[in-house]
Formats: C-alpha cells, structure tokens, sequence
C-alpha cells in the first residue's frame, strides 16, 4: 500500500486512466488534489460543488472500486470542495454535503405549480391587450434541443450542468447558471434546450424564456402604465426564469434595480434562474455590484471556440436533421475554413446549399471553395492552424492524422514543418498552441520548425518553390 496520500492518489488515477476516456479523466480527474491519508482514509479537494456531484453520479461506482482496491475494505473517500474563499467537507459516499443555501431554509411548498392566470389583479406583460390567454408561453423554441446540441470540448461543462439543472431546477449548487461566451457559439440554443428539458421532466413548472431587451422594455412600458407592482409580482411567480444576454442590462440602474429584487425573490424560494452573456461576471462592466455577486453565487461556465472534430459534427448534425447529403471532403473544407463562429458556419453550410440548388449544380468541393472564399472574405477571416494542416496535407497527399502523430518520417516531419511555419506566420496562436496542434510538440521544437524551413528555402530551389505554392493556397 502506498504510504503517503500523493502515492496512494497516483495509483489510484493509473487505474481510473484506464476505465475511461482521455477526454473524461483530463475534465473530471486531472483537477483533484490529494490532501490527506489519515487511517484509511484520502481526502481530495475538487474545484465546486458542481464538480462533486457530477463525480458522485457519474463515477462514484470506479471511486469506491479503486480506493478500496488501494486501502482494503475500509477504505473511505472524502472531498474538500472549494468554495470561493473557504471549503467544505464531505465526510462518506451516503452522507450529502449539508447545504448552506437559503432555498433549503424555504417551506417546500413554494415549489407547487402556480397557475399564472388565477391572479386576476397581476398584469401579465406577455398577454397582448385583446387576447385572452390565460397560462403563459415559455417562449421556448422547440428545434433548440439538447438532442440538437452537439457536445464537444468546447461546451463539455457548460452542457453537463446544464442538464443536471434540467432534471432538479432549484435545487442544485448551480443557482444560478450562467452560460458566457463570444457570439454565435450556441449559448442561446442552451438556454432554450435547458428550458425544453425542464417542461418535460416537471410539466407543472412555469419555464419562461426572455431576452434581456424584451425585459427591458418590459420594464418601461410597466414604468409608463404605473404598474410596475404588477411587472414584478408577475416575474416573481415563475419557476424558471430564463434571462438571455444580460449584458445589455449595463448601465440601466433602475432596469438592474428590478431584476435584483426579482433575482433575490426566486433564489430565496428555491426556484431556479438561468443566464447568459458575451463575458463571465467578473468582465461585465456597468454592471451594479451587488448583482454581480449575485451572479456568482451558482456556476458560471463558458462556450469555447469549437474545435476541429466539434464544427465537423455540427454540420454532419445539421444536413442529417436537414435529409441531406453532402461529400466528406466539403464537409471537412467547411469546418477548416469557419473557425470562430457556429452560426456562420451553418450560414455558410445553408447558402452552398441553396447555391446548388438554385443554380442546379451538384454540391462538389470546387463550388464549396468558390462559395466560401467568397463567404470568408466577407466575414474577415483568420487562418487557423487546422486550415493550414488542410492545406498543406491535401498538397502533399498525406492524412492529417500522420501529421499529428509521433512519426518521424522525413516527409511527414518536412510537412508537419512547413505547417508550422505557416502556422507562426499567419495565426495569432502561441507557439504552445501550435505545437500542441501538430502533435505535441513543444514551443522550442515550432521555432526549430522555422528555423529549418527558412533555411531550406534560402538553399533549396524545389523546396521553395514548394512552400511558395503552399502559400498562394493558404491566401486565396
């Protein structure tokens, strides 16, 4: 038996390593810290709440396996789990952390369904004058589902709590969620699957969806009616809330005014809120601080740029939904060419297909390149490092994997080179970065990558002329 908890730890995640994927053992186990062996007992500190109860209903079975295979049938696990500038600890498998959340202080009988119509005296400002709707729409758009949501790296976090809220809404550590990221990486189609998976795990819960401009001017017209009792008791009955974009909430004091008291009256009653924006709360500026660190109390968890593999599965997703067919090879010269953006990505993937069947051309590799050189140099374009490991293996016929693996032969580390090179001229990407995209390599073998290739072609006419050609590719 290992003799110190560091020790015991390595062993205990040489075993893990070998149970499940690398994507899963570099999210949920590389984070844990061993802290402790006392008796036959390890504690390891985890990042959050979240991330403890996500490893006790995913990998609780494998824990209690690998721990009690290194410390004998009395073996025992306990977390420390990290909670902003303090811990908390779990003391065994069965036991739950005792929470310190207001909502578990709140009668459960706040959480039975309210029928937003039985209130006659509370406007409704969703009820357009002359229509007589009695129970509100969630505003929810059904093709926005999680079935839809492709998961990748980039959104993996972000996904996973957002489906542990779907099927216990108020009653996790994660209240509120909030979803952050740059435009077009599907924050808004989150949001919206969350909601869906809600209404139909518990159907008697009130799910509402709003945008943040559509609050706002909510809130004005209510202002302008003198009813803004009305606005919050309105917005106070519901059990989801759903806010998109709170950003632009910045710099409306009295706008923020409302929506704090509205925040503190669902978190207090256990019902669950849900928002987004372009940056994580610590960015958003104009913004009042006690909201702020209102904002902080659940998880905040961020959309990425999605990699390679991710934006080929989002179009693959897309024309499976769609009936349609298209050639592997545009499908993979889509994905190399839009980087950055989910909805020009399917942008581009709708007008190729429109373009073909308007002008009764068959989709082909050709019409996607004619297509999206336009398409990208409308959207300004910046190589990425995948575009350029396109490149420079359709031209010398090799498949990227090889590129990207450990061998050494010499016209695969002669292309895995030349890629590099591109890659430091015409990417904003670390040297790190480009590296680890051409198999794991480090920063000091990129710039001996460049340093050989600059000198081949200053003694090399043929391997010049090579890279010269490389280069007009790359530009068109």
């Amino acid at each position: 038996m290992a003799k110190n908890h560091n020790d015991l730890w390595e062993n205990c995640l040489n075993i893990i390593r070998d149970n499940v994927s690398p994507q899963s053992y570099k999210t949920w186990f590389e984070p844990i810290q061993p802290l402790k062996l006392i008796d036959s007992v390890l504690t390891i500190q985890v990042p959050s709440q979240f991330f403890y109860e996500w490893l006790e209903e995913h990998y609780i079975t494998l824990l209690k396996k690998v721990v009690k295979k290194e410390l004998g049938p009395e073996g025992r696990l306990e977390y420390s789990i990290i909670m902003e500038n303090h811990t908390n600890s779990k003391q065994s498998y069965s036991v739950k952390l005792p929470t310190t959340d207001k909502k578990a202080l709140v009668n459960p009988t706040v959480n039975m369904p309210i029928d937003l119509g039985g209130n006659k005296s509370i406007k409704n400002p969703f009820i357009i004058p002359g229509l007589k709707k009695v129970n509100i729409d969630s505003n929810l758009n059904p093709n926005y589902t999680f079935e839809n949501f492709v998961e990748g790296d980039c959104n993996r976090l972000a996904r996973s709590a957002g489906y542990a809220v779907a099927k216990n809404p108020g009653g996790t550590s994660f209240n509120p969620l909030m979803v952050y990221g740059s435009t077009g990486l599907g924050k808004t189609h989150l949001l919206h699957a969350i909601g869906i998976e809600i209404k139909k795990n518990f159907p008697n819960k009130t799910v509402l969806y709003v945008p943040s401009e559509k609050f706002i001017n909510q809130f004005i017209d209510a202002v302008k009616s003198g009813s803004n009792n009305d606005f919050v008791n309105f917005y106070q009955l519901v059990d989801v809330l759903i806010i998109d974009d709170v950003q632009y909430l910045a710099g409306k004091e009295k706008t923020q005014d409302v929506f704090f008291h509205i925040f503190n009256h669902l978190h207090q009653n256990g019902k669950q809120l849900i928002l987004s924006s372009d940056k994580p709360p610590v960015e958003l500026q104009g913004m009042e601080q006690r909201l702020l660190s209102r904002f902080k109390w659940g998880l905040s968890a961020d959309l990425q740029i999605p990699e390679l593999e991710t934006r080929i599965a989002i179009l693959e997703k897309k024309i499976y939904n769609d009936g349609i067919e298209l050639p592997k090879d545009v499908i993979e010269y889509l994905a190399y060419s839009i980087t950055t953006n989910i909805r020009e990505l399917e942008g581009a993937l709708i007008s190729l297909i429109a373009q073909s069947s308007l002008n009764k051309k068959e989709v082909t590799l050709d019409l996607a390149k004619k297509m999206i050189d336009k398409f990208v140099k409308n959207n300004a374009r910046e190589v990425s490092i995948d575009y350029i490991q396109k490149v420079v293996c359709d031209y010398f016929e090799l498949p990227i994997e090889l590129m990207k693996s450990k061998t050494r032969k010499r016209e695969v580390v002669q292309a895995r080179q030349i890629a590099m090179y591109f890659a430091k001229n015409y990417t904003k990407s670390s040297l790190a970065t480009i590296g680890a995209h051409c198999g794991g390599k480090d920063h000091a073998t990129v710039l001996h990558a460049c340093k050989t290739v600059n000198n081949l072609m200053e003694t090399d006419k043929r391997f010049r002329a090579y890279v010269d050609e490389l280069e007009k590719k790359i530009n068109i």
